[in-house]
């Protein structure tokens, strides 16, 4: 029995120290990784780079040098040509008209209906969600001529309100994807003992539902927002005046018949996604957790 002490002593040893040899491969997996998203992320941003010091540089510089050199000086006098250039005093206002209409109102339309598709018992609800969802696989393209035929019948054409119908008929479904997917893993058994207690399918929707499914909302009207903010074709087609005209639009001022002022164009770029940037910025976790969400349930 005296002799077993020692072998059992010394295994000891052995045993820990092959433990550390274990986790060896799991960092040098983790370096590589974060190698890899490191190269990825300088892809990534190196457009915005560009676009940035492409803003504060002189065109002469940029027409003599090209646009990969490093600038021979920098100057901020491109920023406030751009705001004349592209008429932004005006286009920013349209913009922002458009989204704080268009955008509520989009989300709420797509909540009501993502509610009643996922929580309510209704009839033909599988066809009304195919129909609802068969929208995502329309080109927008398609739908140019017939709707700018509609709005000129109407007498819509050349203004804001008439462009809300079309942004609302195409930014709709993406929205009742995402709302009424949350929507499904809310326990059926809170609504049940709302109803009990006497609320209504409306009193169920307003008071329960919208707070508990605040970041999906939020994702849904940050995403509507920027493609409200960005949506080029339709205000090209429909807005004529300048009046009128949104930042999309307003950015064509820099293209030229025979010059391009490209410094010029991208201070309008930047001036353009400064509100985008700083709202991802703010609420990128809500974003994140809404997009997710409706995928966490089996």
């Amino acid at each position: 029995m005296t002799s077993l002490a020692p072998a059992r002593v010394q295994l000891e040893p052995e045993t820990v120290a092959s433990e550390p040899v274990q986790h060896k491969p799991k960092g040098r997996r983790g370096v590589v990784m974060t190698l890899v998203l490191a190269v990825m992320a300088i892809f990534w941003v190196s457009p915005l780079a560009l676009l940035v010091v492409t803003a504060v540089r002189p065109l002469a510089d940029f027409v003599g040098n090209g646009p990969l050199s490093w600038p021979e000086e920098f100057t901020w006098s491109n920023f406030s040509d751009a705001w004349g250039i592209g008429n932004f005093a005006t286009t920013y206002k349209n913009s922002a008209l458009l989204a704080l209409i268009k955008v509520p109102l989009g989300v709420l339309i797509s909540a009501m209906l993502g509610f009643a598709l996922a929580k309510l018992r209704m009839k033909f609800r599988r066809t009304v969600m195919f129909s609802v969802f068969l929208g995502l696989t329309i080109p927008i393209y398609i739908a140019i001529v017939p709707v700018f035929i509609m709005l000129r019948q109407a007498g819509a054409t050349d203004s804001l309100f008439g462009l809300i119908g079309p942004y609302l008929a195409f930014g709709i479904p993406f929205e009742v994807l995402v709302l009424q997917s949350f929507f499904r893993q809310i326990p059926d058994e809170i609504i049940e003992a709302a109803k009990v207690d006497g609320a209504g399918d409306w009193r169920v929707f307003f008071t329960m539902i919208l707070p508990l499914s605040l970041p999906a909302l939020v994702t849904v009207a940050i995403l509507d927002a920027v493609a409200t903010w960005n949506e080029f074709l339709f205000a090209l087609i429909l807005l004529n005046s300048d009046a009128n005209k949104t930042i999309p639009v307003g950015l064509l001022n820099f293209q030229g018949q025979f010059a391009n002022n490209n410094t010029g164009l991208a201070a309008g770029i930047l001036i353009a996604v400064v509100p985008i940037l700083i709202a991802y910025t703010l609420l990128q976790r809500y974003i994140v957790g809404g997009l997710t969400a409706g995928s966490l349930k089996g």
